[in-house]
């Protein structure tokens, strides 16, 4: 296991700062939509190659850090691009563009109002969202998650009907519980561990504990991370959500809200706690129930959705906890397939409810039951949904498999066959309720009132054919352009504390 060397940089506080110094641009312009779009997609455009510039370094053994300002000796709002952090800026930075440019195409398709407003709040996510990726400690990740929260609340309201006020103040009213237990969480482990700094392998190592306060600080923990993830029973705001206009739905679901979420499991489990400490307390069994369980629970109810967004609402609910259930499982394999499925989940899902824009802004339709014959005048979305629904029922070669592949590995490696079985009957569920979508578009006839219709605007088909080819391409290559196989085994590497010859090799002792 190589050293790692810290040095300053500017960078990462320059990606955060990049799409926030967007918004008043953006409201500046806000009689001018080419200009207004322009600072959108130059932030978006400036932030990746950001992103990107640290990435070497990080392979190297190399980690950038900023101190945005110091509170007290050892505790500050700090920001580090480590490997854990570099994953998730990266997956969320480049999905931005695609999504920044399918937002022009169903904003104005669709005719929205207030779309001033809606591309600013977006940049102030991404915003937070690359500030939590980059957090060096907790008291950095509470704050940027909870301006994550808030800046998605008006994107959430956006149609500001009856139904889109209820279900912000659904969804606000869950962030800020949960942002209120994450503070005591937080507290408690100051009061015990003496520091907030994210470590490998956790914090706590060393420690004397008490049985009832470790677990009563973890249950906290997951409260305050698990409303995003979407663990049930805190999954409720997430289809209620689904009122919102179809990008934010993708910046929910596969860029910044819920992988938040997600990353936030990853980082109490393998940098907080840490393997040793979940096993010892059995942490790790009470956070697989819960996955376990809504992985299950999440698919059944799926099933039973007749509108297109909801049904892939609830199929998120379920991926989102094959993440949590892979990193419970306290095994590499089960860790690295966790955070590979972070990563291909994001471009399967965002392809898909990309496809669900595209099929509401061209068609007007909603609903499964009336998706006959759509695949013969939208062919292109349609066939990039079918790789999508591929990918997430887990059939190669599409991305999703390869993740899943090692979920199913890391089961075995930890000998646990009813996690095995949950995952294989998981993607018997989500090939149930993808393929009779499938079936209505291409093999069943439609009315003659689409004859008149073709595929939407370039600006939305083309980045859902991007993510389409994306998915396939990181399915036949994991490590393509971004290394991201790479960088999930050398992060799977520092938790577990591996030695580097075995990681490279894919063999763990």
């Amino acid at each position: 296991m190589y050293d790692i060397v810290t040095y300053t940089s500017s960078v990462p506080f320059l990606a955060v700062l990049v799409s926030l110094a967007a918004v008043p641009l953006i409201y500046a312009s806000s009689n001018k939509p080419n200009m207004r779009e322009f600072w959108t997609l130059l932030a978006a455009f400036i932030k990746f190659p950001l992103v990107l510039s640290l990435l070497p370094g990080v392979f190297s053994g190399q980690v950038a850090e900023f101190t945005i300002v110091e509170i007290s000796p050892g505790l500050a709002l700090q920001l580090r691009a480590d490997s854990v952090g570099m994953f998730f800026a990266v997956v969320a930075s480049g999905l931005w563009i695609l999504t920044s440019f399918y937002s022009i195409g169903y904003m104005r398709g669709a005719n929205e109002k207030k779309q001033t407003r809606y591309f600013a709040s977006f940049a102030v996510c991404l915003s937070a969202t690359i500030g939590i990726a980059f957090s060096a400690n907790l008291l950095t990740f509470l704050i940027f998650y909870e301006i994550l929260s808030l800046a998605t609340y008006p994107l959430v309201v956006h149609k500001e009907d009856k139904e889109a006020l209820r279900s912000g103040r659904q969804y606000l009213l869950y962030a800020m519980s949960a942002g209120v237990v994450l503070i005591a969480a937080i507290g408690l482990t100051y009061s015990i561990a003496g520091t907030l700094d994210f470590q490998p392998g956790g914090i706590f190592t060393g420690i004397t504990l008490d049985p009832t306060m470790i677990k009563v600080i973890f249950i906290l923990f997951i409260a305050g991370v698990g409303v995003k993830a979407g663990i049930m029973p805190l999954q409720s705001w997430l289809p209620a959500a689904m009122v919102a206009p179809t990008p934010v739905s993708a910046l929910l679901h596969a860029v910044a809200v819920v992988k938040a979420g997600v990353f936030g499991v990853i980082r109490v489990v393998g940098f907080v706690f840490g393997p040793e400490v979940m096993h010892v307390f059995g942490l790790n069994l009470i956070l697989a129930t819960f996955a376990g369980a809504t992985v299950i629970l999440a698919s059944l109810i799926a099933l039973n959705q007749n509108n297109l967004k909801r049904r892939l609402a609830y199929s998120t609910v379920g991926h989102l906890s094959y993440i949590v259930l892979g990193v419970a499982l306290l095994t590499p394999d089960g860790f690295t397939g966790g955070l590979l499925h972070l990563a291909n989940h994001a471009t399967t899902k965002i392809c898909l409810f990309f496809c669900a824009g595209a099929i509401y802004v061209n068609l007007h339709k909603t609903e499964i039951s009336e998706l006959d014959g759509i695949g013969k005048v939208m062919p292109w979305t349609m066939a990039a949904f079918t790789i999508g629904a591929m990918g997430l029922s887990g059939l190669p070669p599409i991305n999703a498999f390869v993740s899943k592949w090692f979920l199913c590995r890391g089961a075995m490696e930890a000998d646990q066959m009813i996690i095995l079985g949950i995952f294989l009957l998981s993607g018997l569920l989500n090939a149930a309720y993808f393929f009779p979508i499938v079936q209505r578009a291409f093999f069943r006839k439609g009315g003659k009132e689409l004859e008149k219709y073709g595929e939407a605007s370039p600006f939305m088909v083309v980045p859902i054919c991007i993510v389409a080819t994306l998915s396939i391409l990181l399915g036949l290559q994991p490590n393509f352009i971004f290394n991201f196989f790479d960088l999930a085994t050398s992060i799977t590497q520092s938790v577990f504390h591996l030695p580097s010859t075995l990681i490279a090799s894919g063999v763990w002792p």
